[in-house]
């Protein structure tokens, strides 16, 4: 076919000239079918089964079904969206309910009763449809290395990745976030990232720098913020936890202490993931030294473990099945660490109201406006590199 003739041209042409080419004999044929494959590009065959066809009524162009959804769904889900993080599908769709009417208690959304129906029958495949112009990439940043590992990881028993099935809330898993740029010279502070694996409960707190009595206080103040009891402590092995003194902090309190495999971060995946999700995404790679960016972190940190605790839902992996070359995953039905951690039994009835009243006076769009405000002050509370003057 020619490249500047359209198809819609061609039939067009085709239906000028087939009756002329019905009623015509041999050599008018052989002619018609000569001038028609030199205007179109068409092979003599191509042109012969064309100019053959019967003639046909114009059809009506399918535009595929009726919109099911109207206009004010795609807002609403929007909103509900950027307030969960930019969450996917499987992990809004069993929390939008939820989010909704948390949304409509403190007055940020306001549906109609059609609307709502129809926001809250989405499915998640529809919800990621609807939501991919909107979404947003990040940039991957550099890798960090870990610390080396301390003298005493021989007296401290070893748990791997496969050994966290059917694990009971207050198993957690901890790391040591390094907020020192480019550079590990000098001083810098870092983040404590505490998860309870079990319910997916995330707490963090800034330390004063990596020294081993600093990390115990920021051990101390995020036990005191659990809601709930911690049995079983596990981490890497860099010298801030496997060292002679908090080792004896944890036999003292009553607390198991297990590390991972030199070199083998899957041993403690939960925190790893955690310390992008809950850490680097939103702190980022910067430097902070000082005693306001200390101050400006923890902050932040307050706020965004109310957020992140009760309004991000999450997915815990049940199985996986090989079938030839493909492995297959299979995932629960997706819900917030509160929820989880109230379904789990583990809270006496005092402490399940007491969150409860909690969650309920909590409001996810003005958390995310205080979340931004809080990142906006510690990044102004940044380490700035010094430049020399050239000679």
């Amino acid at each position: 076919m020619s490249s500047d003739v359209t198809r819609a041209s061609i039939e067009e042409y085709a239906a000028a000239i087939r009756l002329r080419y019905l009623a015509a004999g041999k050599r008018e044929k052989a002619r018609i079918l000569e001038e028609f494959c030199q205007t179109t590009g068409y092979h003599r065959k191509a042109a012969i089964r064309l100019l053959r066809r019967p003639l046909r009524p114009p059809r009506a162009r399918r535009r595929g079904r009726p919109p099911r959804y109207g206009p004010g769904v795609l807002p609403a889900l929007q909103l509900a969206w950027e307030v969960s993080e930019q969450a996917c599908g499987k992990r809004l769709k069993p929390f939008l309910p939820e989010l909704v009417e948390a949304l409509e208690r403190h007055g940020e959304l306001t549906l109609s009763g059609e609307v709502r129906a129809q926001l809250l029958a989405l499915s998640a495949s529809t919800i990621d449809r609807r939501l991919a112009p909107d979404r947003r990439v990040g940039l991957r940043r550099p890798y960090r290395p870990s610390p080396a590992a301390g003298t005493l990881k021989a007296q401290v028993p070893i748990r791997t990745f496969g050994e966290w099935q059917d694990v009971r809330p207050g198993s957690v898993q901890a790391d040591l976030v390094l907020h020192c740029g480019e550079s590990t010279q000098g001083f810098y502070l870092t983040t404590l990232t505490v998860v309870d694996v079990a319910t997916g409960w995330t707490e963090r707190q800034g330390v004063w720098g990596k020294g081993q009595q600093r990390v115990i206080g920021a051990l101390h103040r995020v036990r005191l913020r659990l809601p709930l009891a911690l049995r079983e402590f596990h981490t890497d092995n860099g010298s801030e936890f496997l060292n002679d003194l908090l080792q004896p902090y944890c036999q003292r309190e009553g607390i198991r202490t297990s590390r991972g495999r030199a070199y083998k971060k899957n041993d403690q995946a939960y925190v790893e993931q955690k310390n992008w999700t809950a850490v680097r995404r939103l702190v980022g790679y910067r430097r902070y030294s000082s005693k306001a960016a200390r101050e400006r972190l923890n902050a932040f940190y307050e706020l965004d473990r109310l957020y992140r605790n009760f309004f991000q839902p999450i997915r815990k992996g049940i199985g996986k099945e090989r079938i030839g070359g493909r492995v297959i995953k299979r995932y629960d039905q997706a819900a917030t660490p509160y929820q989880r951690l109230v379904a789990s039994g583990v809270l006496d009835a005092a402490r399940c109201r007491q969150l409860e009243v909690l969650y309920r006076s909590l409001n996810p769009v003005k958390l995310r406006l205080w979340l931004a405000e809080a990142v906006d002050a510690l990044v102004a509370e940044r380490e700035r590199p010094q430049r020399t003057r050239s000679a």
